[in-house]
Order: structure tokens, then sequence, then C-alpha cells
């Protein structure tokens, strides 16, 4: 058995940027002693993936940055473009095989993390910890002061209102110079719209020739294969009109969009964190921001002794707009295209992304909600109160 001080499930994005905080240099005290439990190669090890997020200035992974703009566009289901300066703040992407890279090899000389593989079976309060047991590996058990679980859990928390961001997208490269390497195409609504819902194109261009270009939606059910296929040839050939283009290789994901209540602790020494712990602002999708909030905060209490529970993501406030939002897009009461296309036109874009990542006040927020559909919320916002919350019963 190994014991250690912390154990982390899940070597993705949550689980590697708590093990690299946990490993860096902290306030004088001995680091503690962390096991990162990664599942062997194959299904449960998550897929290669991009993550996006917005920041000022330098931040901790810039070395596994791909790109980052500093113009972010959306266009309405006409194309007219809505486009604006972020600056000072950038809108960065990172490719997850990178990311994995730039922590395991700062972790490499790190003498308190020992990385562990093997299939997690249980994990469990034992007196004075937890115990994190595995049906293969070596070690078969990790014992530890405090676990923090990172796997996406087996369903969702009842909620009122549940819809899915599912997503594919192709990495291209076009015959011709066909992007504006210097601006992101956050929403571009001219892809047919679903019967519920909305859908919208996405494009991370890397280069003249090359880009990350996504088909994505917001609605109950995800498509199929074929489905996700011809969505993005649509795009990238009828709308974006590309021309001769190879795929250099694909992904595909599907991110949940809910009010349910997403549980931070399941047990007296056992935690969650990411996605799982609530890390993904519902209205949005966006993750990597929230969980990078989240993994500061426990560090920060590991090394100062306190207990390290894991902070709510998000403020109560911006749950309850989101709650809001997804309510009056699930029940097609709000025109999404038009109300998001409101937004960037009427918000000063900067204002509208420290919004979105919950850094704005009161007042702040009362005038971005001005520019919503006001009949459509409040409707939304007076039946929420009433409605029971369901499991999920999945698509």
């Amino acid at each position: 058995m190994l014991e250690a001080d912390v154990a982390i499930v899940g070597a993705g994005a949550a689980g590697l940027s708590l093990a690299h905080r946990l490993a860096g240099p902290g306030s004088g005290r001995r680091p503690p002693s962390v096991a990162l439990v990664d599942a062997p190669p194959g299904p449960l090890r998550p897929p290669r993936r991009t993550w996006c997020f917005w920041e000022a200035g330098p931040g901790r992974f810039d070395a596994a940055v791909t790109a980052s703009w500093r113009s972010l566009r959306v266009r309405d289901r006409r194309g007219r473009p809505i486009q604006g300066d972020i600056a000072p703040l950038r809108y960065k992407m990172i490719r997850s095989d990178d990311f994995e890279t730039l922590v395991s090899r700062d972790l490499a000389d790190r003498d308190a993390v020992r990385r562990v593989e093997g299939t997690v079976d249980t994990v469990e309060d034992v007196p004075g910890g937890a115990l994190v047991r595995l049906r293969d590996g070596n070690p078969r058990a990790v014992r530890a002061r405090w676990v923090f679980d990172s796997r996406p859990p087996g369903s969702l928390p009842a909620a009122r209102t549940t819809l899915l961001q599912h997503f594919h997208g192709w990495f291209v490269r076009t015959a011709r110079p066909a992007f504006a390497p210097g601006t992101a195409e956050l929403m571009d609504f001219r892809t047919p719209q679903p019967p519920e819902g909305l859908s919208f194109g996405y494009v991370l261009p890397l280069g003249r020739h090359d880009a990350l270009v996504e088909y994505t939606e917001f609605s109950p059910r995800p498509l199929t294969p074929d489905a996700y296929e011809t969505a993005v040839r649509h795009y990238t050939g009828d709308v974006l009109r590309l021309g001769d283009l190879e795929v250099l290789s694909t992904e595909t994901g599907v991110i949940p969009m809910t009010d349910a209540v997403m549980p931070r602790r399941t047990g007296q020494s056992v935690f969650r964190i990411g996605a799982a712990g609530g890390a993904t602002r519902p209205s949005t999708g966006y993750t990597f921001a929230g969980l990078q909030r989240q993994t500061r905060a426990v560090a920060a209490a590991l090394r100062e002794g306190r207990r390290p529970v894991p902070p709510p993501a998000h403020s109560a406030r911006s749950r309850a707009m989101d709650a809001v939002l997804l309510r009056a897009l699930a029940g097609g009461r709000a025109d999404g295209p038009a109300l998001f296309c409101r937004l960037f036109d009427r918000v000063p874009m900067r204002r509208l992304l420290r919004f979105l990542d919950g850094d704005t006040r009161l007042h702040e927020d009362l005038a971005v909600g001005l520019h919503a559909p006001v009949g459509p919320m409040l409707r939304s916002a007076l039946e929420l109160p009433g409605l029971p919350r369901r499991p999920y019963e999945g698509p």
C-alpha cells in the first residue's frame, strides 16, 4: 500500500493542475506528498481535447498554449460580424497533450509527487483519511489523508434543466490562405438551427492555412457520428467556403449544461474537483478557468493546514442567472442566436467575458441582464422555484 498526504484520482486537467500547484513553491512549509492516480491506457482515459479560457497577462500554463487571440468575433444568422478587442484579456487555447507534457515535465523531478497507474475500484473513508482501492496496478491501494476525485460522475445529479453542449471539430489545413490569425470566431450562427436549442460554428485560426473548426449545439441530445460529419462538412464547405482542405485530426465532446448541484464533498476526506465538482460554467460549458480557481484554493488550504474543501467555482448569483438562461433556452422562450448576438453587440466584449467568468459586481450583472430579452427571462425566473429537480435520464 502506498501512503501519501494527498491522493488525486484522475490525471486530466483538474488532477494535473492540482498536482502542479501542490508540487510548486509554497509558503515555506514542506509540500504535501501526493499520489497522482491515472487510469491505464484505454477507454477510461479522457480523449485528446482542447481547452479554451481567457485571462489577462501571462498565465501559469502559457508554455502549453497553442495560440491566443485578443480579438473575438460573433456572426448572426445573416453573417453580420460583431467584433471586439478584448485587451488586456487574451483568449487562450491549450491542447491536452501539450498540457500533460508540460505538467509531467515539471513533476518529473518532484520527489513529493508519485504517479500511479491503475483502475480505481472504490474510494472510501477510513479512520484518519481515505482509501483508494485499485483493481489493477502496483500498489493495489493508496491511503491518504485527503482524496480529490476528478473522474466524471457516473450520473448527473437531479436538475430542473439539463442541456448538452456537444460538438465535433476538425483541425484543418487549407490549400489557400483562408483564416485571419488575429481573430477567433467565437459563435457563427450561419448554421442550420436545431428544433430545440441552438447551434453555431467555432473557428480558432492557428495560421493563414490552419485552424480548429467546430460545429457546436446546445440541445437535449447529441448527434450521430454521421450527422456531426455532415454538419462540419456543411460549415467548412458551404458556409466558410474553405475549398480544398486536409483534416489533420478531429475532436468530439459532450459537456452537460445543468443547474444541478454538483457535490464537492462525498466523504469526510473525499472531495470532487473539476467538472465533477462543479467547475463547468452552466451557461457556457467553459471549465478550465473554473477548475484553476478551485485547485488554487485547495492547494492554498493544504499548505496552510486548513480543511481543503474545494470552493464553488462560480458564485451563487452566477449559478442563479445561468439557471434562468438554461430554462429560457430549453423551454424555447428565448431565441438563442438572437440573445447571444444582442449581448455581444450591446455589451463591450471585455465586460461580457468578465461577466461570463463571474468577475463582475451586482450592478454590472444587472446592466448585462438588461440587454437580454426581459419577458422570457422573467417568466423563466418565476417558473424555476416551482419546478422539481428530476434525475437526468440521458439523451
